[in-house]
Parts: C-alpha cells; sequence; structure tokens
C-alpha cells in the first residue's frame, strides 16, 4: 500500500502528479471515502495532471451519474463516475456501467462500493481519509 498525504488545497497538484506517477495499466479506480472527504476535487486534480482541460474537469457527475472527459496531452478518454444515487446493481447495469468498465478507457469511480460486484479483479482502491488536523491521506492499493 502507498498513502499520499494532502497537506492542504494547495498541496492537490503536487498530491494528484504523484499518484499519476503510480498508476499503470489498470483502468479502473475505485474512490472510497467519507461525504466531504475530497473524493471529487482529488479526481478533478487528477484529471488535470492527466491532461484535461481544468474547465472541463470542475464539475461533480451526481446528477449526470458519468462525465466524460479527454485528455488533451494523450488524447485518452477518461470516465468520473459518481454512483453516489445509484439504488442498486440493475440501475447501473441500465447504464451500461459495464461497457465503461470493459472499455480500456481510465474509469474513476466515486461510491464504488454500490457496484463492487461489477468491479474487475485488478481495481485499484483509493482510500481518501481526513485526518483530525484537516489534511487528507490517500491510501492506494
Amino acid at each position: 500500500m502507498t498513502q499520499i498525504t494532502i497537506a492542504s488545497i494547495d498541496d492537490l497538484p503536487r498530491a494528484a502528479k504523484e499518484m499519476a506517477s503510480l498508476m499503470d495499466d489498470r483502468t479502473v479506480y475505485a474512490f472510497h471515502g467519507e461525504m466531504g472527504a475530497g473524493k471529487t476535487t482529488f479526481i478533478n486534480a487528477l484529471a488535470q495532471e492527466l491532461g484535461v482541460d481544468p474547465e472541463e474537469a470542475t464539475s461533480s457527475p451526481t446528477f449526470a451519474i458519468v462525465n466524460e472527459y479527454r485528455s488533451d496531452t494523450t488524447a485518452e478518454l477518461i470516465y468520473h463516475f459518481d454512483l453516489y444515487r445509484i439504488e442498486d446493481l440493475d440501475e447501473a447495469l441500465d447504464m451500461g456501467i459495464e461497457d465503461y468498465l470493459d472499455s480500456g478507457a481510465l474509469c474513476l469511480i466515486e461510491w464504488p462500493d454500490r457496484v463492487s460486484d461489477l468491479l474487475p479483479d485488478d481495481t485499484v482502491n483509493v482510500d481518501i481519509t481526513v485526518n483530525d488536523d484537516g489534511t487528507r491521506t490517500l491510501s492506494i492499493h
């Protein structure tokens, strides 16, 4: 397991760069953390580090459930899921989540527990913990 500490919001670009350097050929990343832990904020910083225009990577896909980005650097697709509003696996299947997960594109998923039975075995889990001093710790495993 690797850990990255995020000291403040100003530290996000460095943390995102560190996370990006750890990414390999696995394409599904499951972000776990309590409401308000900073999952969306970190994923947006990571998307920017991966070449997504900062103006594109600014909104949570809570209502759309999935946002699609394209890296200006590599032209690769990146899908950002917020599954908070998904109530069961059937709803996820109806939206075609398996197609996204099997696409080979990078999938960054908030609230992955909603679809844990559908996630591939090589999913990278990222736990975001809010520390007592307000810093965040990312545990990547």
